[in-house]
């Protein structure tokens, strides 16, 4: 039986994050309740743009500080990040050869409102495990342990600009690779809208 393993919930998660999943499926752990830290991939992402990558960013209420749970930091909408997350998202993968096959799947997420973060990145990675056609075992932590036992952690492995260096990753087709070159480890978006159906082999 394979160990289990302990994930942060990311917004669309990189391709790092999604290998995780696949080759530990039977026994995954999400973290709700850590204290919430700023400028990791729990409120962030990287898609490849026509400029190369381009950094969307989940704005959060003030006053979710390291002292707030991860499931109960909430999403400010004093700004309409969601139009230009959208906007953004359609630019880069317009011209990708999966992209209006999915592109329903992911809109409503960006013109309906969300009150938690930990809530809106659980729906989303739902969608992708879906396409993914991954069906792992899945819980959620109820309480905050620093050391957990039979469990690998990886709260704090997975980083927003870089992939592990133990993590290969196998190249794929990308949009602007002719202009930008392949760029690896990037939102799980950007292999769903480049490969479709076979975005599961590359991970």
């Amino acid at each position: 039986m394979q160990k289990g393993i302990l994930l942060p919930v990311f917004y669309l998660g990189s391709l790092e994050y999604y290998s995780k999943i696949k080759h530990h499926s039977d026994n995954i752990t999400l973290e709700a309740c850590e204290h919430y830290p700023k400028q990791t991939n729990r409120n962030r992402t990287i898609i490849h743009s026509a400029n190369g990558k381009l950094n969307l960013t989940v704005p959060v209420k003030s006053g979710s500080n390291v002292h707030t749970k991860m499931k109960d930091v909430r999403i400010s909408y004093d700004a309409n990040w969601q139009r230009l997350h959208w906007r953004s998202i359609q630019t880069s993968y317009r011209s990708s050869s999966f992209f209006e096959y999915y592109e329903d799947d992911f809109a409503p997420f960006f013109h309906t409102q969300t009150e938690f973060l930990f809530d809106f990145n659980i729906e989303l990675m739902q969608l992708c495990l879906k396409l993914l056609n991954l069906k792992p075992h899945i819980s959620v932590t109820t309480e905050y342990v620093k050391d957990v036992e039979g469990l690998e952690d990886y709260r704090n492995a997975i980083k927003s600009n870089r992939q592990s260096d133990s993590y290969n990753l196998k190249p794929y087709f990308q949009v602007f690779e002719d202009k930008n070159g392949f760029i690896p480890n990037l939102s799980i978006i950007d292999l769903l809208f480049n490969q479709g159906p076979q975005s599961k082999q590359f991970l």
